[in-house]
């Protein structure tokens, strides 16, 4: 067995729309095609000893053990894997339960292996980790599990979102609000465009810098909070040991001595009561900062209060890790017994996380006299931390509803004063139940990024939802942060729809963002160039910040690498399904490529509408199944589907009587003649009407774009190698004229040759190209299609020939010539240069060179090239060929 690739679906995809996250392994079984599970010795035995909690997946049996039973009637090692990589993901914290193993189609023994994942990385690692697994229990080899197990948390714990991040995106999803992670940490956008809001753990981008820096500085957050009668240990900042003794001599024991800038409690030392351990704690302080605060030890208990958007939120009681003694055993035994506590875990996986023990312990144990080995008294506690973290084994208690409003008062004060929308008070004191004023109480710290863990998962007392106000505050109800996606895909016509849909969208005033086979644009200015029919495109454009409207195309190559880049579109068109792509991807017939395009108009919302070409049967069967609104276009007003959908109340255009209309149930818009829209030439280019159809229709689905926007908009929409690069792009030379089309598959040459058929040009000459990853049979298919429609062919290579010889595909194109017309003049000039300096230097007097272009930028600098050297030369006679 091998694995042949590894892809990640981030977004609706081939597999699962609705299961965005997905690992696509593609597996060659080779021998083991041959090796069903029950024909390999003792493997059902081993399996289950190695992974016994497999007996829950129920497989297709839908019951307990449903997948043993396969394994013992004999299933393929393709779908063990698949269940394996599911349940070690599910072992090291990460519950995953889809999947799905199916042939590749390419040749007997290959398989997709297809299984959901929680964090990409751990993901990936799990597909490889289960190929092995399965290799050792087919050869009976040992296999340590356990290793697996614990390398995913801790890739789990390094690459997925903290409890405090992760659950303000939780609460936003829940709320429809689109997210998209911004790094490899926890900086995330909520929201999309214009409307976006970032967060970077708890800080919020409204969040002010100033009070992050305020809060920082300890010293500075302390002097702010005294001079406003907020209690606050007294104290000072120091650098030096004699500084040190001034602070001891003033204040006296017990004390605290941390950091002036530090976080988490990083070198912070407590109750200090000898000169040594001042000495000590000074060192250790010194790590983090170069200024050092003293301050007087305030007795008491650790509270955290946390404030949002200046309201008092909820607060909790704070215990740092420690042991309870029984008389009996070590204290290393009293941790590990802690740590069976089943609600600890590794990292933040559970509510409570394990003890570890580092140099923080081993201080807290030196001090006292103990070490690991001592046995403590009965009841007696051992405190193993210094602070109160949830991260180092600590433990939370919510104490929310015991809050005085004094209390309560003064913390939404403290976050005024500091001037922070998300803030966490540590407060020490007897209790929260008297005002700390009163009490003997201070406040110690105020945080920047509080945490969130302690209050969503206490250990004891009631769950907050403290994710709640921070998305209120970020996205008042009622908004959910998004802008309107048009999303457009099929096999022709995509980008020209996507840009006249774009152009219209600008007309009505919108801040446009619009992908393309040619580029990433905003607001007409091209920000990447190339393919850009991705997610990661897609993912630009919703990441801009000056965008509001997002018209996205959307290719097969992006859908089944690695799905969409976003969950929902508010309209998606459909333009056709043609043979193009065949054989790749898994993808082998028409029906699996509908498919692959039928991901885009599932994702549209409830709301929205999917904009379904009625004229071709495969877009129209996507109806079926929609969740959403159906809006329909055809060429032919009376088309059976037409009429059936209008009758009924829906909504179509349709080319009808020289004009595009919109059909409203049984009212009928005419928007516009074509002959009057440029794109079209004067109605000749068929081709173009049909991509108009949808543009329009999709457009005026939104009450803020009238028919005078779209109006505007179809009649400034020129044609040219700018507005519409690679798509009927004329070069006029002084004795020939060149038109540059991107057409480059069967279905899209034969509309481009209808369109050529039609023009007033004496001698046709098509320049044409086969793509080298396409079938054998549809390269043929150009060269006869070509052979149909032109007087003279130049057969010319692609740049990149995609794993074929250039003689391969010079052959195929040359076959297909020959079978429609052995006599057509025909040439090859491989080179896409050369053929083009060939065409300007041997002219054929009032020709039409018809040119299929494979790299659109790169052809287009050729001929405008070639334009500017005609217009510096003097005129050339008239050539006699």
């Amino acid at each position: 067995m091998r694995i042949l690739e590894i892809k990640v679906m981030r977004g609706p995809n081939y597999w699962s729309v609705r299961r965005p996250k997905l690992i696509q392994m593609k597996l060659d079984l080779e021998e083991m095609e041959t090796r069903p599970t029950n024909q390999i010795q003792g493997f059902r035995e081993r399996l289950e000893q190695l992974l016994p909690s497999l007996y829950e997946h129920r497989c297709s049996e839908g019951v307990p053990g449903g997948f043993f039973s396969r394994v013992d009637e004999g299933t393929w090692m393709g779908h063990v894997i698949e269940h394996i990589a599911l349940e070690i993901q599910t072992l090291a914290g990460m519950d995953c339960g889809f999947g799905r193993t199916r042939g590749t189609g390419e040749r007997e023994g290959v398989y997709y292996v297809v299984f959901d994942y929680m964090e990409e990385d751990a993901g990936v690692y799990a597909a490889k980790a289960a190929f092995r697994i399965a290799e050792a229990l087919i050869n009976d080899q040992p296999y340590d599990l356990e290793e697996d197990i614990q390398r995913m948390r801790e890739i789990r714990e390094d690459t997925r979102l903290g409890p405090s991040t992760g659950c303000i995106v939780e609460e936003a999803a829940k709320r429809g609000i689109p997210y998209i992670r911004l790094n490899k940490q926890s900086l995330v956008q909520l929201g999309y465009g214009v409307h976006q809001k970032r967060i970077r753990a708890t800080i919020a981008s409204t969040t002010s810098n100033i009070a992050v820096d305020i809060a920082c500085d300890k010293e500075e957050t302390k002097s702010l909070l005294e001079a406003a009668e907020i209690p606050v240990p007294r104290g000072t900042v120091i650098r030096t040991e004699e500084g040190l003794k001034e602070a001891i001599d003033k204040y006296g024991y017990p004390l605290v001595i941390k950091p002036i800038d530090g976080n988490h409690g990083k070198g912070n030392t407590t109750n200090i009561t000898t000169w040594e351990q001042a000495v000590t704690a000074l060192e250790a302080a010194k790590q983090y900062s170069r200024s050092v605060i003293v301050e007087r030890f305030i007795t008491g208990v650790d509270f955290r209060c946390l404030v949002i958007n200046y309201k008092f939120v909820c607060a909790a009681l704070r215990t740092p890790a420690a042991v309870t003694g029984d008389g009996e055993h070590n204290i290393q035994w009293l941790i590990d017994e802690t740590n069976k506590d089943p609600r600890r875990g590794y990292g933040h996986e559970k509510v409570l996380t394990q003890i570890t023990t580092d140099q923080f312990t081993q201080k807290m144990l030196d001090d006292k006299g103990y070490t690991l080995e001592t046995i403590p008294a009965k009841g007696e506690q051992v405190l193993l931390k210094p602070t109160a973290n949830l991260s180092t084994g600590g433990t939370s208690t919510d104490v929310t509803d015991e809050v005085h409003p004094a209390n309560i008062f003064m913390c939404e004060r403290i976050a005024r004063i500091i001037g922070l929308d998300i803030c966490g008070i540590d407060i020490m004191a007897c209790d929260l139940r008297t005002p700390v004023s009163e009490n003997g109480g201070a406040i110690l710290e105020v945080n920047a990024a509080p945490g969130f863990r302690m209050h969503i998962e206490p250990a004891e007392g009631l769950a907050r939802n403290v994710a709640e106000p921070v998305v209120d505050m970020l996205f008042p109800r009622g908004s959910a942060g998004r802008i309107p996606i048009i999303a457009v895909t099929g096999t022709n016509g995509k980008t020209t729809t996507t840009r006249l849909t774009a152009h219209i969208a600008k007309s009505a005033n919108k801040k446009t963002g619009y992908t393309t086979s040619d580029g990433v644009y905003i607001q007409n200015q091209l920000m990447m160039k190339g393919d850009c029919t991705g997610p990661i495109s897609s993912a630009f454009v919703l990441k801009d910040p000056t965008v509001d409207f997002a018209v996205l195309e959307c290719a097969r190559g992006g859908l089944l690498k690695a799905g969409l880049a976003f969950q929902h579109c508010d309209v998606a068109i459909v333009t056709n399904v043609a043979a193009d792509h065949m054989g790749l991807g898994g993808i082998n017939t028409l029906d699996q490529m509908a498919k692959v395009k039928a991901v885009v108009p599932e994702t549209v919302f409830p709301h929205g509408y999917a904009v379904l070409n009625a004229d071709d049967d495969l877009v129209y069967a996507m109806r079926e199944g929609l969740k959403c609104n159906i809006a329909l276009f055809s060429m032919d007003e009376n088309n059976p589907r037409i009429k059936r959908h209008c009758q009924k109340g829906g909504l179509a255009a349709v080319f009808e009587n020289g004009y595009i209309s919109i059909m409203k149930g049984t009212w009928k818009i005419r928007v516009m003649p074509v002959k009057d829209v440029p794109l079209t030439y004067e109605g000749k280019a068929t081709h173009n009407i049909a991509n108009c159809l949808p543009a329009v229709l999709a457009t005026y689905l939104f009450r803020d774009i009238t028919i005078e926007d779209i109006r505007s908009a179809l009649s400034s929409f020129i044609p040219s190698s700018l507005q519409t690069p690679g798509r009927l792009n004329f070069f006029h030379f002084r004795q020939f004229t060149m038109l540059a089309d991107f057409a480059h598959n069967p279905h899209g040459l034969r509309l481009l040759c209808d369109f050529v058929s039609k023009l007033e040009y004496p001698y046709r000459v098509g320049v044409i190209s086969g793509t080298g990853d396409r079938r054998d049979e549809d390269i043929r298919e150009l060269g006869e299609i070509s052979a149909q429609y032109f007087d003279e062919i130049i057969i010319r290579c692609d740049k990149n020939l995609r794993g074929r010889t250039a003689d391969e595909i010079i052959g195929l194109l040359k076959e297909g010539v020959d079978k429609v017309n052995p006599e057509l003049p025909t040439r090859v000039i491989a080179n896409e240069n050369e053929a083009l300096e060939y065409i300007y230097a041997n002219p054929h007097p009032g020709a039409l060179y018809t040119i299929m272009c494979d790299v659109v930028a790169g052809a287009l600098d050729k001929i405008r090239e070639l334009k500017e050297r005609e217009e510096n030369e003097p005129a050339r006679e008239l050539s006699s060929k």
